[in-house]
């Protein structure tokens, strides 16, 4: 019996050539099991450094009676076996060889993907990175990532051996404390080899790094991006700003498409591309400004707000790494707006979309709606965004029910979207007559007296739709 009044051995499996071995200390290592187990007969194979704790192992011996006499051994003896002074317990495995399937990270490569724990993009830079591991030879090319799994690199060196070394001293240890911002306590290196042989390298920047080429172009990014994260009044890190915004639209209920995301969006100053795509099961889309203090506004605003009443579309917005959109001028998911060939929406190369890009239109397509005897919208000087005034009453008929679905989804139809579309003087804000950011800045005051948004999405009759938070 072990210290712990934990038996060391189970009698009821059958004796096997291959042993296995719980309770063994952190990382331990072949020579240690060899040592151990070699007074019984010969090791013909190990497996270390096994389950989720690194502290189990398999020693396969070459003979089925050398590893029944282990056992033998330590269940009559009264010194349990040990390793590093921890009781080491044993039970004949329920397999008869060891099969080394290496996984890709266990195959030696020139490439290593190290997993930094315990830090955030930013805290560690890549000139520390190449600090360390330049200690064991010329590092070709480097470049950083986020990940599930965490902030990650790839490290590539000149061959496989100079690549071995590094993770053979580097793998589980922690980068030198006076090499990291003040804020970070420790963090730890988790290293496995990459099947990646060359990596990619487009631009030098402070994500990415090819030592190779000196005459390879300078991202912008390189500059703006700090080695440490800039921290607010608050102590807090502040989120690095950008002209693009990063839009995550939780509770599709209804469609949201470019057109809408434009109405939406271009109410803060002139939008200049769209684009949607799918992430994670959710959908996304990046909206570019033309500078960053039009997307600083826009973000304040409409951060947490939803496009529909009841809830639906609701908006979380963050700054993207991005700085110009490389999106396709006019399709279903994507549109670029600073393209000003009127001829091919002319030529119906998109269906919907204003030929005139001052005239102010409804977010959902034109031909979906039922010819109606508004007035036609003021004209407003080129370079402005028209808007309308929330506090006209519609005089024509109401807008009818979008229809069921758009092409290729199965949305169902929006009652109507959450802001109105009447045509309001120009300077004036979409969402508020008012602004508090400052003057001809729109803001959003969800709860205006006598014109709150009744359960159901239904504002009071004759009062035209806000958005709701």
């Amino acid at each position: 019996m072990s210290t712990s009044g934990q038996p060391q051995f189970r009698y009821t499996q059958t004796p096997s050539k291959v042993l296995h071995l719980r309770n063994l200390p952190w990382e331990c290592t072949e020579e240690e099991l060899i040592e151990l187990c070699k007074p019984f007969g010969k090791i013909v194979n190990t497996k270390c450094n096994v389950g989720a704790n690194r502290n189990q192992a398999f020693v396969e011996f070459a003979d089925l009676n050398q590893a029944i006499q282990m056992v033998s051994y330590y269940a009559s003896s009264s010194e349990p076996a040990q390793v590093r002074g921890k009781t080491v317990y044993i039970q004949y495995s329920n397999r008869h060889e060891i099969v080394n399937n290496k996984s890709p990270g266990d195959v030696p490569g020139n490439v290593l993907l190290v997993t930094i724990e315990g830090v955030e993009a930013g805290d560690v830079s890549i000139d520390v990175i190449h600090l360390v591991f330049s200690a064991f030879g010329f590092v070709h090319k480097i470049a950083t990532f986020e990940k599930a799994a965490g902030f990650q690199a790839l490290i590539q060196f000149t061959d496989s051996d100079t690549a071995s070394a590094a993770r053979n001293a580097l793998d589980g240890r922690s980068i030198p404390k006076y090499l990291l911002p003040e804020h970070v306590g420790s963090c730890h290196l988790r290293i496995s080899y990459s099947a990646h042989t060359d990596l990619n390298i487009k631009f030098q920047s402070h994500r990415s790094r090819d030592y190779t080429n000196p005459y390879l172009p300078v991202n912008p990014t390189a500059i703006e991006g700090p080695v440490q994260p800039a921290v607010g009044p608050d102590g807090k890190k502040k989120e690095p700003e950008s002209n693009v915004l990063l839009a995550s639209i939780e509770n599709m209920q209804y469609a949201v498409t470019v057109d809408v995301l434009h109405t939406v969006f271009s109410a803060f100053g002139t939008v200049q591309k769209i684009a949607i795509f799918e992430k994670n099961g959710g959908t996304q889309a990046l909206i570019q400004y033309p500078d960053i203090a039009t997307a600083a506004v826009a973000k304040e605003t409409l951060e947490g707000h939803c496009i529909y009443d009841g809830g639906y579309c609701k908006l979380h917005l963050s700054y993207s790494r991005h700085t110009d959109l490389n999106v396709k001028a006019y399709s279903e998911k994507s549109r670029d707006y600073t393209i000003p060939d009127a001829s091919l929406l002319a030529a119906g190369q998109i269906s919907g979309v204003p030929a005139a890009p001052t005239a102010w239109q409804n977010p959902q397509a034109a031909p979906i709606y039922p010819p109606n005897n508004y007035a036609a919208p003021p004209q407003v000087p080129v370079g402005q965004v028209p808007a309308w005034d929330p506090t006209v009453r519609a005089s024509g008929p109401a807008y009818a029910s979008v229809p069921g679905t758009y092409p290729g989804q199965t949305y169902s139809s929006p009652p109507v979207l959450a802001y109105a579309s009447a045509a309001m003087p120009v300077g004036s804000s979409p969402l508020s007559q008012g602004s508090p950011i400052s003057p001809g800045v729109a803001s959003m005051p969800m709860n205006q007296p006598g014109v709150n948004v009744r359960p159901g999405g239904v504002p009071p009759p004759g009062q035209p739709h806000y958005y709701s938070r």
